[in-house]
């Protein structure tokens, strides 16, 4: 993370500042590698528009989706509680956050528990300083002339009804967007969600993210597109079951944002 600027809430607070966003990083986001070049880029254009934000570092938690999506309320409710209480006790107001998990999680289900923030994807964050004028998307010759295909995350869109923030994205670079047959309200899970990420898949006779990576191969791709880590990793596996991690990139929007602004 040398030469990005990432300042903890804590730090922030001992200068008497107070950040217009919180990051929330997430599990992924901060301990799987793969995930962590998300991370780097969400960072960078952040960096790069001036924007005021912070993290939690150690400070931050699970917020306990994978537990609840497996049963277990009493846990997820245990780490709402220890999350919230941190938040609390700094005033946050915005969060921004780059696994849709999180995002629904924090901005649907923390509310009733006392943890009450405006929370919003970071597709949805780059949108909104591209509109107003903070960053540039130039240099997009990087794509130019490639296809790319969205996936969309469950918990992104058919949740929470967020399909035009990445697409809008993904339109600002100099390449063909192209939809896989089962897109949008029709989407398909990527096979990581309701914590099947950390357990075993039941038995059957395919995988979830190989019959999404069938429908992505279907419209012949240069690029997959994600807006969540965990979709992110399923649709890398999926590429290379079928050997073409020579052919295709699965990257996210804030990836290719950063790449195509130069960052």
């Amino acid at each position: 993370m040398s030469g990005l600027k990432v300042p903890t809430m804590a730090e922030m607070l001992a200068t008497g500042e107070t950040p217009d966003v919180l990051f929330w990083v997430g599990c992924s986001g901060s301990f799987d590698d793969r995930a962590k070049k998300i991370t780097k880029a969400i960072v960078k254009i952040l960096n790069h528009c001036d924007v005021k934000f912070a993290v939690l570092g150690a400070e931050e938690g699970c917020t306990g989706d994978p537990a609840k999506r497996a049963g277990n309320e009493f846990l997820f409710q245990m780490q709402a509680m220890m999350n919230i209480q941190v938040l609390n006790g700094y005033e946050v107001k915005k969060i921004v956050t780059g696994c849709p998990h999180c995002f629904n999680t924090l901005k649907n289900e923390y509310p009733e528990l006392g943890g009450d923030y405006e929370v919003i994807h970071h597709t949805q964050l780059i949108q909104g300083l591209i509109n107003d004028g903070k960053l540039a998307v130039e240099g997009g010759d990087t794509f130019k002339g490639k296809k790319i295909t969205f996936h969309d995350p469950c918990y992104l869109g058919r949740a929470n009804d967020v399909y035009e923030a990445p697409r809008d994205l993904l339109q600002k670079l100099d390449a063909e967007l192209v939809e896989m047959k089962r897109c949008k309200t029709n989407g398909l899970c990527c096979g990581a969600g309701g914590a099947q990420m950390f357990k075993e898949a039941e038995k059957g006779n395919k995988e979830v993210n190989i019959e999404r990576t069938e429908d992505a191969l279907e419209v012949k791709p240069n690029v997959i597109a994600t807006g969540c880590p965990f979709c992110n990793t399923m649709m890398t596996d999926g590429v290379k079951n079928f050997e073409k991690e020579g052919e295709i990139e699965v990257l996210d929007v804030a990836e290719l944002i950063a790449t195509a602004a130069d960052l």
